[in-house]
């Protein structure tokens, strides 16, 4: 992984889904680069205030500062109501993003998270990343994101199962709880799914789930290998 591109379909989504492999990869000095695809005041003006947005963009830009995150990109689609909107613009958006950075590695949310707009996200980014007319991106990973992916139907479709785990030192996972914390308008007390308990109790169970204290784990949904073997 060289350059990588984390799309998120709003802010804070990427700090939950993979800030402590976001901090690993800035620490080996990758480049690493967040997308955010919604505003909510688009979608919704009366619920979702513009003052609102900016002070959550404010909150991911300085997240994203801390984890060591090159570049932030923020887009304006229409959250909470993706599904409504033409989604072969938003795959359009992320393909000039993708020509334009040549990506080599991308994470996507889980297509099963129970909120529509995750869903939308991870269609429109595969349409965007299809192998063809040299697409730079050759690895795609969906991670789960608290408070989204465990309330989605309770079907084998729509399941989060991870193969991939990457195993978090302590200052990758503190990293990411402090990250977390820069959302003040988003982080909830215990027992909500946005809590850092919360966070912690899912990165010892991914970690338990492979031997180890703390993890982050993902479902492969692509990797093109240059060699007919693995390496």
């Amino acid at each position: 992984m060289e350059k990588i591109l984390v799309v998120a379909p709003h802010s804070d989504d990427e700090v939950l889904g993979c800030g402590g492999y976001m901090k690993k990869l800035a620490n080996a000095g990758k480049e690493i680069i967040v997308l955010i695809m919604t505003n909510a005041h688009v979608g919704d003006p009366d619920k979702y205030p513009e003052e609102r947005v900016r002070k959550v963009r404010e909150e991911a830009s300085a997240a994203h500062q801390y984890l060591g995150i090159k570049e932030t990109f923020f887009m304006d689609f229409p959250a909470p109501r993706l599904d409504t909107f033409p989604s072969y613009k938003i795959s359009m958006a992320m393909s000039e993003l993708l020509r334009d950075k040549k990506f080599d590695t991308v994470f996507i949310p889980h297509r099963g998270d129970i909120h529509r707009d995750h869903k939308v996200v991870f269609d429109s980014a595969l349409v965007a990343c299809r192998p063809v007319n040299n697409c730079s991106v050759k690895r795609i990973y969906a991670y789960e994101t608290l408070s989204e992916t465990e309330w989605g139907a309770p079907y084998q479709s729509e399941a989060f199962i991870p193969n991939v785990f990457v195993e978090l030192t302590g200052e990758e996972f503190n990293a990411k709880c402090n990250a977390m914390n820069f959302f003040k308008s988003q982080i909830r007390e215990f027992p909500s799914s946005r809590s850092i308990e919360a966070i912690e109790a899912l990165a010892k169970y991914r970690g338990a789930s492979v031997s180890c204290a703390r993890a982050e784990a993902f479902m492969l949904i692509r990797d093109i290998r240059e060699y007919t073997f693995l390496v």
